[in-house]
């Protein structure tokens, strides 16, 4: 029986950090932390704010953009069709009036597919936990 010799490149050294990241482990508790979900052991309870910002900060730009439209589109049929303005305030009116209504509606729904989110990864803790008592008894 012959073994062949691997050229010095191709040896994998025991100190990089790639070789460590290509072995496999065998725990538990290094699986849950290295999958992408959160693992059980180290959620954090988190704040409204935190959970619910974006869709917060969504529907505030949202907000304020359909504002802004309303107002261009009122200054637009104010004015008197004399003024160079009111062709260009009535094409940019709408164009904000549906932007920000569009940002608004998207921010509204977000809200509750968050929070279906949340009640499923409660779920989903439970069950994980119950299994992983049951499991290691």
């Amino acid at each position: 029986m012959t073994m062949e010799v691997l050229p010095k490149a191709l040896e994998v050294d025991e100190a990089s950090p790639e070789s460590k990241d290509l072995l496999p482990s065998q725990t538990a508790s290094s699986l849950c932390i290295s999958s992408r979900s959160e693992s059980v052991w180290t959620t954090t309870p988190r704040s409204n704010w935190e959970i619910y910002h974006k869709p917060i900060i969504i529907m505030s730009v949202g907000a304020a953009i359909l504002l802004f439209g309303v107002a261009i589109t009122c200054v637009a049929y104010i004015l008197e069709e004399k003024h160079k303005v009111v062709p260009v305030l009535k094409m940019i009116g709408p164009a904000f009036l549906s932007l920000g209504l569009m940002m608004l509606v998207c921010g509204l729904v977000w809200v509750p597919i968050i929070k279906k989110k949340q009640k499923h990864r409660q779920k989903s803790n439970f069950f994980q936990s119950l299994k992983f008592f049951l499991l290691n008894r």
